[in-house]
């Protein structure tokens, strides 16, 4: 059958089309959308890989738009308040359980105190006596990664100050847990080093984010495609039933 014939054949139905093109048109959309979100998605990961790899700064003052130095590099010197250690539940590493430590960072200077996620350590390693090599004592010099504030997500359960129990890191609620003047627009992610002991693991700050979305618009796109083929398959009729019904009331009684 040629392609004319083919054309020829093809008979449209009122609500297969009306279902099909609208249908197909919002698929495609998404499918748009989606490479959209691709490059937006590559953007926001080279943006941070950029931020990370550039010279360190000094520590913002307060006041800073936190949005404009997020994952900047800084350098800082204080030393640490272990008293104070907050533990963020949940973490893994590897695919082994464990907690960050989270301590304040009394900055020298007078510039307050500011929060410092210090790390990974598995479950057998949350109590500090555990770990005693890594308590850093004395002035330490600090490089680490600026990170905004976390916020709970839908499904987080509230934090558990009492219990010294966290799952998103809060600067502010940190603050009134502690009784410390610590800075709530910002916390740091300590650099991987060397630490003795081994504990505290840092280098914590996700780079990367999840960027399946070439996949969902190849997805979107091939979904498109096939309903487009099943709609114009559904609406050729074979050449012997057009044949047929197209022919004269003489030659259907000749035959």
């Amino acid at each position: 059958m040629t392609l004319r014939d083919s054309l020829r054949n093809f008979r449209p139905k009122f609500w297969p089309t009306l279902f099909t093109v609208p249908a197909v048109i919002f698929m495609i959309g998404l499918s748009v959308w989606q490479v959209q979100r691709l490059y937006w998605k590559e953007g926001l990961i080279n943006e941070r890989v950029e931020r990370t790899n550039a010279a360190p700064i000094a520590l913002p003052p307060m006041g800073t738009q936190t949005e404009t130095v997020d994952f900047r590099r800084v350098t800082l010197h204080g030393h640490f308040d272990h008293a104070h250690e907050f533990y963020m539940a949940a973490r893994s590493q590897n695919g082994n359980p464990g907690y960050w430590i989270v301590t304040p960072l009394l900055v020298d200077g007078g510039k307050g105190a500011v929060l410092i996620n210090r790390g990974w350590v598995p479950t057998e390693r949350k109590d500090p006596q555990q770990r005693a090599e890594g308590q850093l004592e004395g002035d330490v010099t600090i490089e680490a990664i600026i990170r905004q504030p976390q916020r709970q997500s839908w499904f987080q359960p509230a934090n558990e100050p009492v219990k010294n129990v966290w799952y998103y890191l809060s600067p502010a609620e940190m603050a009134v847990a502690s009784g410390l003047p610590l800075r709530e627009d910002i916390y740091l992610d300590a650099v991987k080093g060397d630490v003795p002991g081994g504990f505290p693991i840092g280098g914590q700050t996700r780079i990367n984010l999840p960027n399946d979305h070439l996949t969902y618009a190849v997805t979107w796109g091939a979904l498109a495609l096939a309903l487009i083929v099943i709609y114009v398959m559904f609406h050729l009729q074979p050449q012997a039933a057009a044949t047929n019904a197209t022919a004269t009331p003489e030659e259907d009684k000749a035959a």
